[in-house]
């Protein structure tokens, strides 16, 4: 049976873990984007300083 430190050694561990990250982070910077809008800033704008997709932006918009 495998233990914790073998399971995190798997490289499907690895890659759950790596996707997990990745998706909290779109999560925070799309988080951000009401705000940056009531600011002022174009969605355009958003997308490329966020460097995130201008369609999640509009969506969100």
């Amino acid at each position: 049976m495998f233990g914790l430190n073998e399971l995190k050694q798997t490289r499907v561990y690895q890659q759950a873990k790596a996707e997990g990250v990745e998706e909290g982070e779109l999560r925070g910077k799309l988080a951000a984007v009401p705000l940056l809008l009531k600011a002022g800033m174009k969605p355009e704008e958003i997308a490329e300083q966020l460097g995130i997709d201008l369609a999640a932006v509009q969506k969100i918009a």
